[in-house]
């Protein structure tokens, strides 16, 4: 007689693991296709996408060759990129074309943790006199203005969530204004309104969105910011006096959200706003400093900035870039 032996129940562990792998098969094998496919789609197919990769890496190749600018004076106003590896040819691109506008400006280079010593070298060759700040030297200052045991969220969020970087590893501690600028610009013209700030920053600046996105309930972001958020803030361009984050409300304020309604790609936008609420500060006019331009305008710029996001990564990839490896010329707010 053969005796069949009861089968183990399944420990918590082992039910969790089922499920993870069950999860994991699920995502690889319906998720991730269809999600690809309905990126494919809304890109306008393969071949089109195809075209914006050999953009991109002609772009990339191109940021290698851009000549080494000559450095600033002592004192000259700074700007920040949060950047690395994946990033810095769209950082060198975005400072470059702003200096070829602006002039007398330096940058600090904010480390997301994957530059290296040959990349820290190839930004101080083309951009003399700017600074590189890697993130061991970021840990230890956050450590000293954001410590873990009174800023646990928004420490423990930064390692994951790194458009958060762009307020704690730049912003903690510092005092004196800073102005932080995303990658994925270009500067066609003269940003007076921009350097009018850096020269006299009383009060915060941002760039202007097509509508709220802020990633969260906008009721909810009210209540916790204690009274109505300002309208369409977006953080492509965003600067902000000395002292002018509340880090103890910034650290309330994310744990909640995070507790209430999970993480969102907008976190960093949100937690902006709700800063900003009831604050006066100069939003850059969005018909120039312009956020999603299409491919007419990426082909002949008449804006001063442009911010690459969405589907004007398009233009931004095939036509947008190849100013600035010519001879055009600067241009003024004004012409």
């Amino acid at each position: 007689m053969i005796e069949y032996q009861p089968i183990p129940a399944a420990t918590p562990a082992r039910s969790f693991a089922r499920k993870l792998r069950l999860g994991s098969l699920l995502y690889a094998a319906w998720h991730r296709p269809r999600a690809s496919l309905a990126r494919s789609v809304r890109a306008g197919g393969p071949w089109q996408q195809w075209l914006d990769a050999r953009g991109q890496r002609a772009m990339e190749q191109a940021a290698r060759h851009l000549p080494p600018l000559a450095a600033p004076a002592a004192g000259a106003p700074e700007v920040h990129f949060l950047t690395g590896r994946r990033f810095w040819y769209q950082s060198a691109f975005c400072f470059h074309s702003l200096r070829r506008q602006a002039g007398e400006l330096t940058a600090a280079w904010i480390d997301d943790g994957t530059i290296d010593p040959a990349l820290a070298g190839e930004i101080t060759r083309l951009f003399p006199g700017t600074r590189v700040r890697l993130a061991a030297a970021i840990e230890q200052d956050l450590d000293r203005h954001l410590p873990s045991s009174r800023f646990p969220t928004l420490r423990r969020q930064r390692l994951t969530y790194l458009h958060l970087r762009k307020l704690t590893d730049v912003h903690a501690g510092s005092a004196i204004s800073r102005l932080v600028l995303d990658s994925d610009m270009l500067f066609f013209r003269a940003p007076d309104a921009l350097l009018g700030w850096l020269h006299s920053p009383d009060r915060p600046v941002h760039m202007l969105d097509h509508h709220n996105a802020y990633g969260y309930p906008l009721p909810a972001l009210a209540r916790l910011a204690g009274r109505p958020l300002p309208d369409r803030i977006n953080v492509g361009v965003c600067g902000f006096p000395a002292g002018g984050i509340d880090w103890e409300r910034m650290e309330a304020w994310a744990t909640t959200l995070l507790s209430e309604f999970g993480s969102s790609y907008y976190l960093e936008q949100a937690l902006v706003a709700m800063n900003l609420a009831g604050v006066p500060a100069l939003a850059l006019p969005a018909d120039t400093y312009r956020l999603m331009p299409d491919v007419v305008e990426c082909r002949h710029p008449t804006a001063i900035l442009h911010h690459y996001v969405d589907l004007s990564k398009r233009g931004y990839f095939r036509h947008a870039w190849r100013h600035f490896v010519g001879s055009a010329s600067p241009r003024s707010e004004a012409g």
